[in-house]
């Protein structure tokens, strides 16, 4: 396993190669559909700072609120591929270095993770109350009133957070050679 710390480096990001397991600690952010296009349309310079040189999550939390604190209940990932159309832009624009996810991206974000020097990492979905439990914090939530809560921005942070990293910035991509194995097989089963 391999441990990265957040905030981290295009430097350290570039080592990385699909296949290879990850513990993430320190500082992300979850970002869905709704964060992300508010991301394109308003190119806001104060999220640069908030997420430039971390990773986001896709992920529509379940939290709670106790004596004033939020905490994660749930906190799984939810599917990338909507995020497609904006993935490349947000990643240039802020300087995301990882996004994590689960089902994997197209090939625009693949392309913009090689430019600016990201990752997509694979985290497992169906434990949800598992990765919850490696959030150890929530240090601030933005535009929970105008996005709601599974759609707002929450900064987290986690120790030890599982992740595989499935598209590197060389280009490679878990996703589309398993894709092309696939298609082999079925090709295989369906003509004899």
């Amino acid at each position: 396993m391999i441990k990265i710390q957040l905030p981290t480096t295009e430097e350290i990001i570039r080592k990385l190669k699909i296949g290879d397991e990850i513990l993430i600690s320190g500082v992300m952010v979850t970002a869905r559909d709704a964060a992300h296009k508010f991301l394109i349309d308003k190119n806001p310079p104060e999220y640069k700072e908030i997420l430039g040189n971390t990773f986001i999550y896709h992920c529509g939390p379940v939290v709670a609120k106790e004596n004033g604190e939020w905490r994660f209940v749930a906190a799984g990932p939810t599917t990338s591929i909507r995020e497609e159309p904006y993935e490349a832009t947000v990643i240039k624009n802020f300087g995301v270095r990882g996004v994590i996810g689960k089902g994997g991206m197209g090939e625009k974000t693949l392309a913009g993770l090689k430019e600016s020097g990201a990752v997509y990492l694979h985290a497992v979905g169906g434990i949800a109350t598992m990765l919850a439990k490696c959030v150890t914090k929530v240090k601030n939530v933005y535009m929970l009133d105008e996005l709601g809560v599974p759609e707002a921005f929450w900064q987290i942070e986690v120790k030890d957070f599982p992740v595989v990293v499935t598209m590197d910035s060389h280009g490679g991509s878990l996703h589309k050679e398993i894709r092309g194995k696939s298609d082999v097989q079925a090709a295989r089963l369906i003509n004899g």
